[in-house]
């Protein structure tokens, strides 16, 4: 059975391009929302257009002449300067109440946005089904199994994230030794491990001597079509820069972008992936 076409809003990171190979491999018809100052270069290899993110008039238009039935929100989008932004005729008419959910928070923001292309008749697929479900499975992914006190720091790590979520602040966090290290906020997860990689050397381990580990949990109120956590192989190598012994997820609610690329990069690097269930 043919699947409908799909339409992605693509922002920045790895996310969207798994999905139009995705689309690549099985042969669906895709057109790519490049999203001005977030979509990757590479992206322009797929039929599609750029579009500033408060265009919201042409880019429904752009989707609705290219034949596309579902919509897929991926990659990262940091939160505007609303003040600064050049609406279309219907980007105006809805950006009072984009601002008015902004407010609230980011989840209630990604709702709002979300209503808005279904108000139009488009279906919302989330990434995680479009790529097959290739999510984090229970237990340890690869070869390396942690030990006692890094699953501690594991499970302290995801403790912390799941709570950050409910104040809709981030979805991860790193500990080391017991001792919280960073969480995540607006900045993403490769620039939080960044900021760990810049600590004291006491504080965390470093190459041959990892410590830590950082745990990536969907935010409870979240809708996870569009916000599912997501972990590659650039997390893997980032963890380990941050001097972490590895990195963990709660089993089945965080996406692996290219499996078996995360297998490779964790037992090259000697570090554990490991899936929490719930």
């Amino acid at each position: 059975m043919t699947r409908p076409k799909l339409g992605l809003i693509a922002g920045g990171g790895d996310l969207p391009q798994a999905v139009a190979q995705r689309c690549d491999a099985e042969g669906r018809d895709l057109y790519v929302v490049r999203l001005d100052g977030f979509a990757d270069p590479h992206l322009t290899r797929w039929p599609g257009d750029d579009f500033g993110m408060a265009q919201i008039g042409a880019i429904l238009k752009a989707l609705k002449r290219s034949g596309c039935a579902v919509v897929c929100l991926a990659g990262i989008v940091n939160r505007p300067d609303f003040k600064t932004l050049k609406p279309d005729l219907k980007g105006a008419s809805l950006l009072p109440g984009i601002v008015a959910a902004a407010a609230k928070g980011d989840d209630a923001l990604l709702r709002k946005i979300l209503s808005v292309f279904e108000a139009e008749g488009f279906a919302v697929e989330g990434a995680d089904d479009i790529l097959g479900g290739e999510t984090l499975p229970a237990g340890a992914l690869g070869a390396v199994t942690p030990t006692a006190e890094q699953m501690s720091d594991l499970k302290k790590a995801l403790h912390i994230a799941e709570k950050s979520g409910e104040l809709d602040i981030g979805q991860g966090a790193v500990v080391c030794d017991g001792l919280v290290l960073a969480v995540e906020a607006q900045e993403g997860t490769d620039a939080m491990l960044d900021r760990v990689a810049a600590l004291p050397a006491d504080l965390r381990g470093r190459p041959g001597q990892a410590r830590g580990a950082l745990g990536k949990a969907p935010k409870p109120i979240q809708d996870l079509r569009v916000d599912m956590p997501v972990i590659g192989p650039r997390t893997l190598e980032n963890a380990a820069r941050a001097g972490l012994a590895g990195v963990g997820g709660v089993a089945g609610r965080l996406i692996l972008i290219d499996r078996p690329g995360v297998i490779e990069t964790a037992d090259r690097l000697g570090l554990f992936v490991w899936g929490e269930t719930r």
